[in-house]
């Protein structure tokens, strides 16, 4: 066993206890019976938490158990995605991870039912907790609910004795659930108290070894054993010296260090966020992250309060839980300039950092093999005399090129159409590439959709890692009405992948129908902003000049920072042209790469198209060509003294 406070702490804190799979009802204002469309997301009170603290900056680790199948694999990989420790998330073989499902019927009813049978979190025990982890934190927060079985309270138990041996502070999290004691039934999950004085005992007899105590009235009524709420404090504190905090909603929060005053006023406050309430569940795992993150850090408590409290506001304005909680960035920037807006999920700008700050983790340079052509590959099968079937088995052997020269190594990817290359779409999800998928109808100007006289209802059946491609034939100087329904259509598709969290790359081509200057790139690229889309990718033709380059870096840090990069496309140059324009765009460090097609496969296409090349040749034809380019990047890149993976 470890000497006490022999190990130094490599987390800031460690949470214990529930992890979930949250399906939540997105038919907001129904009943849980009529709702037909589900989201899911991490849950369970501790992994919010762990989420939550580590958005704001901190190290978090997480006790739990997950099952041996896909949804305990997609909560392992959202906290390692979030950033939270996974070293104490044990698989149980034996067992399903729990579920919740949710829904939303107004502001005051919050449906949800907990799927907990013999589930696996429900199994954590006392040889789940190991000292040398526990060690290692700053903090140990436990929660009441995984007081309510003997296995889990033991295991909970263990990891505050091992806490206290080595140092470190334990926060208690009452999170009072009636339902997970058995005191209500499974319809009942949003019951927040019911009197119990088998749950108050048990709570009692946690309260002297904690240095924090969190709860809603509500939930130190059960602390307490009364429903009078300064009483209750009252009662909290004759058994333990902890920093009490009441939770109060709209009112925010009151804190209380030490002897209690004779009214709950009278204690430490921060400032409340009087917002719209949407959904409240998940607002305390939220508010306590929160608070945790000044707690930890030792910030003074009315700090702490105003951290707390603008967390939690994020959470009831906004549907989920965890995915919902802000960004260290996000809050910083809600406390530095508020909101106009009553309901949060409406503020353009604070979604804006928060999808920016959140979205899932990209290469910082992008090569792609673009083979997401249509009409071209129509055309070539036509004179060929080749059925159009035969243009989804070249697209297969597109993907085959391109994984050989990626093998296995990040930074790779390709732009594939769902109209000729579904089959390519399946055998590239084997391979970890950045995938693009159009939604334009080639050609169209202004931009038209491809089959898709609903967005959001195509793009919710398309994977979430998939970024939504659309290609605009746009110059600055267009006639006004001509940009107006361009800037409309673009527009469309930002929010459609907003809503359903899809990554953007824009692709505008000035050259096609105008003269092109220096800054008319830049100049098209500041009206599309300026239309309000701020694409997570742009998609733009080689430029004449690193001033040229320079114009259109200086438009997209303006207008989003947060921008992923630039990617140059082709338009069927020669392979020397490609070259010659690399050692341009590498000068211009936002521009990450580029997503070239034709010049990789046009000749093998028609090749193959007319029976003139074998699948293996075709495959060696694109993966030689592909090669050359990555090669001739990495190299302007290097000349550029630019660092590439």
């Amino acid at each position: 066993m470890a000497a006490s406070g022999s190990i130094e702490p490599g987390l800031d804190v460690v949470t214990i206890g529930r992890s979930s799979v949250d399906l939540y009802g997105q038919q907001v204002g129904g009943r849980l019976e009529d709702m037909a469309a589900f989201v899911k997301a991490v849950g369970g009170s501790p992994t919010n938490m762990a989420v939550g603290v580590a958005r704001l900056g901190l190290k978090p680790g997480l006790i739990t158990r997950v099952g041996d199948e896909h949804m305990g694999r997609f909560i392992r990989e959202q906290l390692e995605r979030e950033g939270v420790d996974t070293q104490g998330v044990r698989t149980d073989p034996q067992r399903l991870t729990a579920l919740v499902v949710l829904g939303v019927r107004d502001d005051k009813q919050f449906p949800l039912i907990f799927y907990r049978t013999d589930c696996a979190d429900a199994a954590l025990e006392e040889g789940d907790v190991d000292e040398a982890y526990i060690a290692s934190a700053r903090a140990v927060v436990v929660t009441g609910t995984h007081f309510s079985r003997p296995n889990t309270a033991a295991a909970q138990k263990k990891a505050m004795a091992l806490a206290r041996k080595h140092g470190r502070r334990v926060a208690f999290d009452i999170d009072y659930r009636p339902n997970l004691w058995g005191l209500a039934g499974h319809g009942a999950g949003e019951e927040r108290y019911i009197r119990s004085d088998t749950v108050t005992a048990h709570l009692q007899d946690i309260l002297p070894s904690c240095d924090l105590v969190v709860g809603t009235e509500e939930e130190l009524h059960i602390a307490g054993g009364t429903t009078d709420t300064l009483d209750a404090i009252r009662a909290v504190r004759a058994l333990s010296s902890a920093t009490i905090v009441c939770k109060r909603g709209p009112m925010g929060c009151v804190v209380f260090p030490g002897a209690i005053p004779d009214s709950l006023e009278e204690g430490i406050k921060g400032p409340g966020f009087p917002v719209e309430v949407y959904n409240v569940l998940g607002a305390g795992d939220g508010f306590m992250a929160g608070f945790l993150r000044g707690w930890i850090r030792d910030e003074p408590i009315a700090t702490c309060c105003a951290w707390a409290n603008a967390c939690g506001a994020f959470a009831v304005s906004r549907l989920m839980c965890a995915p919902e909680y802000p960004t260290w960035e996000e809050l910083q920037l809600f406390l530095r300039q508020g909101s106009p807006h009553r309901a949060l999920r409406r503020d353009e700008a604070l979604n804006h950092v928060h999808w920016a700050t959140t979205r899932r983790p990209a290469p910082d340079r992008l090569v792609a093999l673009a083979i997401d052509h249509r009409v071209q590959f129509e055309e070539w099968a036509d004179a060929a005399g080749a059925p159009c079937e035969r243009i989804a088995q070249f697209k297969r052997l597109a993907v085959d090129a391109a994984a050989r020269v990626a093998d296995g190594r990040p930074g790779y990817g390709m732009l594939i159409d769902g109209t000729h290359g579904r089959e390519a779409l399946f055998r590239a999800a084997d391979h970890p590439f950045w995938i693009g998928r159009p939604v334009e109808k080639s050609g169209s100007r202004p931009l038209d959709f491809d089959g898709m006289d609903s967005l959001g209802a195509h793009l919710a059946e398309w994977p979430v890692v998939h970024t939504v491609k659309a290609l605009a034939f746009y110059h600055p100087d267009d006639p006004a009405d001509l940009r107006a329904r361009q800037d409309r259509e673009l527009r469309r598709v930002f929010d459609a992948c907003r809503t359903l969290g899809r990554e953007l790359l824009v692709e505008i081509i000035v050259s096609k129908h105008g003269p092109v200057g220096e800054d008319t790139s830049a100049r098209a690229v500041e009206a599309v902003y300026a239309a309000g889309v701020k694409p997570d990718w742009w998609k733009l033709e080689p430029q004449a000049s690193t001033a040229a380059w320079d114009a259109v870096a200086a438009v997209v840090a303006r207008h989003d920072p947060h921008c992923r990069g630039i990617v140059m496309l082709g338009l069927e140059a020669a392979q020397d042209a490609l070259e010659a324009a690399f050692r341009i765009a590498a000068s211009c460090p936002q521009v990450k790469g580029f997503a070239v097609g034709r010049t990789i496969f046009a000749d093998a296409a028609k090749a193959w198209l007319e029976g003139r090349l074998t699948d293996a040749a075709a495959i060696d034809d694109m993966a030689l060509r592909f090669a050359a380019l990555d090669t001739a990047w990495r190299a302007a890149c290097a000349a550029a003294n630019r660092r590439t993976p």
